[in-house]
Parts: C-alpha cells; structure tokens; sequence
C-alpha cells in the first residue's frame, strides 16, 4: 500500500531531509585521498546525533539477508555498487566514492546517496559519474502530477543507455516516510506510462545505480557489499522526493 503524507508530515520528512544533506557536505569536506571508509562513518555519526538525529542504517536488516548492517553509512569505491561497508579500505586518487545516508528525525526517515570524484579520475568515470546524476535530475523531472511511476524508471535507463551504460536491476527506489522501506518500488528500468499514478503526498526515494559495464552484481562475504560481476566501475546518486501541486519538491537538497 502507497502511504500519501500530510503537508505536515513532509514538512517533518524535509527536515529529516536536510540532515541528510548536511552530514553529506561534512563527509565532503573531509573526503580525500588517504581516509579511511571507518573515519567518513565516524563523521558521519558524529553529525547525525548532533543534530538530534539517530542513524537509520545501523542495525537494519534487510530483506534478503538477516545481517544486521554494522554502519552508519554506506560507502562505496569504483566497482562497489552499493551497500558497501566502511572499514580500513582507504580512499585513493581516482577513485569514485558513493556515499548513501539515512537519517530517521521525528519519526520519519530521510534518505539520499552523492557520489564524488577523488582527484584526477579516469574519462570513463567522469562520464558515468554525470550520467548518473543527470538520470537522477530527468526522473525527478518526471515526478509529476498525472505522470506513472514507471515514467520515472524509464527516464533513468533512457539516460544510462544513452551513453552505453547499464543498471542495476536487483536493487530499486522505494517508497519513504515512518519506514526506511515503503511501497512501491521504483525500478530503474522500464517502458514508461505504467504502475500507479502519482498522487500529491507520495514521498519516493529515487536511486539511479549505473554501470560501467554488466548490470549483473555479487555480493560479497559480508553479506552487504554488492559489487559489479565484471568489476567495473559504478556509480549511485539518490534523493528523497515528494510530489506536489507544485511538481517535485526534493526534500534531501537545500
């Protein structure tokens, strides 16, 4: 079932929403070569409960394993999809870094995910790493009264394809509000003008997950860390997403 939320209600989701947005600028701001994954989470937590705030990964158990993840964040290098968990593995030059964070405030979750280019990158990375957002920036572009869900997904794999990428198709969007995880699920993939409509109040965690190459992902021993089959490289962008009288309002950017 679709949960549409107040006005109020996303007045709360925005402000879960813009905690979410500043722990992302701090970890930009300490993000470079030669930090470790385990530092960024420590920032991460730090900035969370000081803004009154609790860490909404931590100890969640997902649906297709029952590990409850050990992190704050997810931080995620180069082949690394998402769900990769912070540890000793160090940030380099040339890297691609995708860092997904959720926040619950008040009572509602806040999600969002940035990815970053560490210093000089490779042509392939730089172009994989604008694909991405600017699939993220076309889907949010269709989060319109009148529009179907799937317009959505399939704004994101036009623009993937566009450029010769794939996407992710094990992993998907998802609804938001008083749970990480509401219906429906977005996929990032599909013919448009299908699903539910969308209605003022539905709240949607968008994430493109593109690759360089296969679509196809592993996960490795520890249960989280999926990353691509062939090894290449991967990029995530995400943001929560309200939708309005007024067209999409984006509660995880400022």
């Amino acid at each position: 079932m679709i949960i549409c939320k107040s006005s109020d209600e996303i007045k709360l989701m925005q402000q879960a929403g813009n905690i979410v947005n500043e722990v992302l600028l701090q970890i930009e701001k300490v993000l470079k070569p030669g930090v470790n994954t385990a530092y960024l989470d420590r920032i991460a937590e730090e900035c969370i409960y000081r803004l009154k705030a609790e860490p909404a990964f931590k100890g969640y158990v997902g649906r297709l394993n029952s590990t409850p993840y050990p992190a704050v964040i997810c931080s995620s290098i180069n082949e690394e999809v998402v769900h990769g968990v912070p540890g000793k593995r160090v940030v380099r030059e040339g890297d691609l870094v995708s860092i997904d964070v959720g926040v619950k405030f008040r009572g509602f979750f806040g999600d969002a995910a940035r990815s970053f280019l560490i210093g000089d990158v490779c042509r392939t990375a730089k172009r994989l790493y604008e694909a991405t957002w600017d699939a993220l920036n076309k889907s949010i572009d269709k989060c319109v009264l009148g529009n179907r869900l799937s317009d959505i997904s399939h704004a994101i794999e036009s623009r993937a394809l566009a450029d010769n990428f794939s996407v992710v198709k094990v992993f998907v969007g998802h609804g938001i509000g008083k749970k990480m995880h509401e219906d429906p699920q977005i996929l990032n993939y599909g013919p448009p003008g299908q699903g539910p409509p969308l209605k003022k109040g539905m709240v949607l965690a968008i994430e493109p997950m593109l690759n360089e190459g296969t679509s196809d992902v592993e996960v490795l021993s520890d249960n989280w860390t999926a990353v691509t089959a062939d090894r290449k490289l991967s990029c995530h962008f995400e943001d929560t997403v309200a939708i309005t009288d007024n067209g999409p309002l984006i509660l995880t950017r400022k």
